[in-house]
């Protein structure tokens, strides 16, 4: 079942690689009289998920549901270098939200903004922080309570 999106962002406009619009072409030229508002890929859900299920069986990989497939493209642009943002954008979510629900993917960057910070010593004034006693070079604000540490 088809319906109209939840939201001013699902009807957007994106890009797709150029393969894609190839494949994409090609398939059209299979349809006789497609008008400008029928459906270009005529599927019903049960249809979608049976042809799921034969092909990660043909795969021999784990099946998972159609929406999945939105979460894995998701997780590639993140793994990929992506911005939240332009991912956002793409998918029709807030920078937040793509941020809040993927956080885990998105790459640890503490050790590039330490080398970062170090490379700046010098250049500003005082810090105002306190070394951890940690092996691993961790600061604590110096007005952060032990309360407050995680």
């Amino acid at each position: 079942m088809i319906t109209d999106p939840k939201t001013a962002a699902g009807n957007r406009t994106i890009r797709i690689p150029d393969f894609l619009c190839e494949e994409m072409k090609d398939c059209l030229k299979q349809f006789y009289d497609i008008g400008p508002n029928d459906r270009l890929f005529p599927l019903s859900k049960s249809r979608m998920c049976r042809a799921m299920e034969s092909g990660s069986k043909k795969a021999g990989v784990q099946r998972i549901r159609i929406h999945d497939l939105r979460h894995s493209h998701v997780s590639l642009l993140i793994n990929q270098g992506f911005s939240a943002f332009e991912i956002g954008k793409r998918v029709g979510h807030s920078g937040d939200k793509i941020t809040y629900r993927y956080a885990h993917l998105f790459p640890n960057k503490q050790d590039a903004m330490a080398d970062f910070l170090e490379s700046q010593r010098g250049n500003y004034g005082g810090t105002g922080v306190e070394r951890s006693e940690s092996s691993n070079n961790e600061i604590r604000s110096a007005n952060q309570s032990d309360s407050e540490e995680e």
